[in-house]
């Protein structure tokens, strides 16, 4: 097999046919010099929109793709359509990426209420990668963009999930009067929106969240004055699809992407709306509404805190800002991740979302097959058992620890998967979270240290000092060493309380101790170099798939069955955090090489993807099959949408951005002329 990675030159041996035959269709104007393709055509807008529609998407689904299925003795689905100019001109164009490129440019015409445009074959004919990089940068950003403010509560409100018996619920903190008072004038002012302003309790228990009810409903985030008078909502980034709040470790991911793309504004007020939580909410939330109330998400904020300052002027208002995001960051530390439900008794720390029941987030019917048993042996109608369990009025200790379980898988993020024997969260201290927290007591040390001469002072007056932090980060350095590294193996494993025993199932987590350091400062890494090379040697195997890094091996996740369905963050399904955290903890021990393979695979199973899928940015994939096609528990969001995606979905299109950084230019030319990787890295 040709490796094109190794023999840069083969290419320049290739006829021109057979590159175009490499490329995902051709073109030429079917009445005219193929110089004309040169200018922009004017086109009716509706007359070729109609047409191509008609002609193409034969399953209806208003895209283009490679599932349109030409239809027997017709012209139709046959992949080639005669655009109409102006003048009367038809020009030929020829496959799946260019017909569903000419749809997206025809449909942004419309929806500008045009009904002649300019069709620019330079849009049509764009490069895959500069395309789907471009309409990240140009539009979803600012397609998934979003504020808490009067602007913009309707869309915020008209969230289906907000809506309960024809009245919708805004919360806002016990202490922020300044919220309290601007959202209840827009309730009274604007009656059309149909929403109750309600102030949150002081103290907020698991039973005030439960007595919640059916009155769940978004949480405030940070207003900021405008130069003209009044305030606006500071900006954050939703991850797309059903997911229209901010959410915990999305965000940080989300945010490399933006700094990549040079929207520094929008990730600082991110990280801004983060602080906002901790100072108003006690944590950073699982995402701002009232059922998140009592559990966080994996925690990034001093990592997305120095991204965004390494962006910004170094003067002493972005100084100020930096500390400000670091008392925050501390607080949460010692609030959430070091508190009595989290902090275990290795030293370690675990995630626990606490709460009372099921999680109100569910879709009706999610817990019927737990229900059920319970249900029965009361001689109990479904419904009426899961309405009085909700309710508390059953009381069922076994139950309740299932739930406690369940919410801490949704705290991890990895919400759901097989990772953790008998779906036993609780009873694990996992190598994400310690090594996130190993990153934070660094972040902090290094930063009071560098930044702060040493001591920064809380809002209370307490001195925080670079030594304290850099002692609890040798500390749980130590520890994680102890619980966590198995020295034969090679490899690290969770912690079971319960057990007592490193638990050998093989997560792409085992990794996130290459990513827990600063590369310029050898002295914060949790490995040596040799163990670095035996967590490499022993880990990338089994899980580096033809598309990227899976969630977990094939083995561990184990076999599948009618009682023991699929799980999205297992095998064999690869997610964007843990593609971009392992790249960058590769490079941090120097293997660039494996960086650039890993990313090159992943890459081209978004960009192949999304030229034979219309342009769709899904929120994972199958890296196996390198498809987007996954139907594990809820399905793959960003996939529903017609003519034209205007969002992908938040932390795809960051690793699409941030992975396109860390390639080198001959490998950005493959990944354009969608190159297989097993063309590139033979052998490997």
């Amino acid at each position: 097999m040709v490796s094109f990675r190794k023999k840069k030159n083969v290419l320049s041996v290739l006829s021109v046919g057979l590159l175009l035959a490499l490329l995902p269709g051709a073109a030429f104007p079917e009445e005219r010099p193929s110089p004309l393709l040169k200018q922009a055509l004017r086109v009716p807008v509706q007359e070729n929109l109609d047409r191509l529609l008609a002609e193409e998407d034969t399953d209806g689904d208003k895209k283009i793709t490679v599932d349109d299925a030409p239809v027997a003795r017709t012209e139709r689905g046959d992949k080639r359509f005669r655009v109409l100019s102006k003048e009367g001109m038809r020009f030929h164009l020829v496959g799946t990426y260019y017909l569903s490129n000419l749809l997206k440019e025809l449909k942004l015409a419309q929806d500008r209420g045009l009904d002649e445009a300019l069709l620019l074959p330079g849009r049509i004919f764009e490069s895959p990668v500069r395309r789907i990089s471009r309409s990240i940068r140009e539009l979803y950003w600012d397609g998934l963009t979003r504020r808490i403010d009067e602007g913009h509560l309707e869309a915020i409100l008209g969230d289906e999930k907000t809506a309960t018996g024809g009245r919708r619920y805004l919360y806002v903190p016990h202490d922020d009067a300044l919220a309290r008072d601007y959202f209840a004038a827009i309730s009274k002012r604007r009656p059309d929106l149909k929403f109750d302003v309600v102030v949150l309790s002081e103290k907020i228990t698991p039973e005030y969240v439960r007595g919640l009810g059916n009155r769940h409903g978004i949480l405030s985030l940070a207003l900021q004055p405008k130069a003209e008078g009044g305030y606006t909502g500071v900006p954050f980034v939703v991850p797309g699809g059903r997911f229209n709040e901010m959410y915990g470790w999305d965000s940080y991911f989300e945010a490399l992407g933006l700094l990549r793309d040079g929207r520094v504004d929008l990730a600082r007020a991110m990280v801004d709306n983060f602080v906002y939580q901790v100072e108003h909410y006690g944590k950073i939330l699982n995402a701002n509404r009232t059922y998140y109330l009592t559990r966080s998400q994996p925690p990034f904020l001093t990592s997305m805190a120095l991204a965004v300052y390494g962006a910004l002027p170094r003067d002493a208002e972005s100084k100020r800002w930096l500390g400000k995001a670091f008392r925050a960051a501390i607080q949460e530390y010692h609030e959430v991740w070091m508190n009595e439900d989290h902090l275990t008794a290795t030293g370690l720390s675990r995630y626990f979302g606490s709460g009372l029941g099921p999680p109100p987030e569910v879709e009706p019917g999610h817990f019927d097959e737990i229900y059920r048993p319970y249900a029965t042996s009361r001689g109990m109608d479904l419904k009426e058992f899961e309405r009085r369990y909700q309710a508390g009025d059953l009381k069922i200790p076994e139950l309740d620890r299932f739930f406690v379980h369940d919410r801490c898988v949704r705290e991890s993020g990895h919400d759901t998967t097989y990772r953790w024997e008998g779906d036993r969260c609780a009873d694990f201290v996992t190598v994400d979270l310690n090594s996130l927290l190993y990153k934070t007591e660094i972040d902090i040390a290094r930063t009071i240290k560098e930044e702060f001469g040493g001591t920064l002072r809380g809002k209370d007056g307490a001195a925080e000092t670079s030594a304290e932090w850099y002692r609890r980060a040798a500390t749980r350095k130590s520890i994680i060493h102890e619980f966590l590294w198995d020295e034969q193996k090679g490899m690290f494993f969770d912690y079971d309380l319960a057990g007592k025993r490193r638990y050998p199932y093989v997560s792409a987590t085992t990794l996130y101790p290459l990513w827990a350091c600063h590369r310029e400062d050898p002295g914060t890494r949790l490995l040596t170099a040799e163990q670095a090379a035996r967590l490499i040697a022993a880990a990338l195997p089994r899980l580096e798939m033809p598309g990227g890094v899976a969630a977990s091996t094939e083995q561990s996740r184990g076999a599948l069955s009618a009682s023991r369905p699929a799980r999205q963050w297992d095998y064999p399904n690869g997610w964007p955090p843990h593609q971009i955290l392992i790249w960058e903890g590769l490079q941090n021990y120097g293997f660039d090489d494996a960086a650039q393979r890993l990313a090159y695979r992943w890459l081209y199973t978004i960009t192949r993807n999304a030229v034979d899928y219309n342009g769709t940015i899904p929120e994972k994939m199958d890296v196996v099959k390198r498809s987007h096609q996954v139907f594990a528990e809820y399905g793959n969001v960003g996939t529903n949408f017609s003519y034209i995606t205007r969002e992908g979905f938040g932390w795809m299109n960051a690793s699409y951005q941030v992975g396109l950084g860390i390639l080198p230019e001959d490998l950005l030319d493959s990944l354009d002329r969608l190159i297989p990787p097993e063309w590139i890295f033979a052998g490997d």
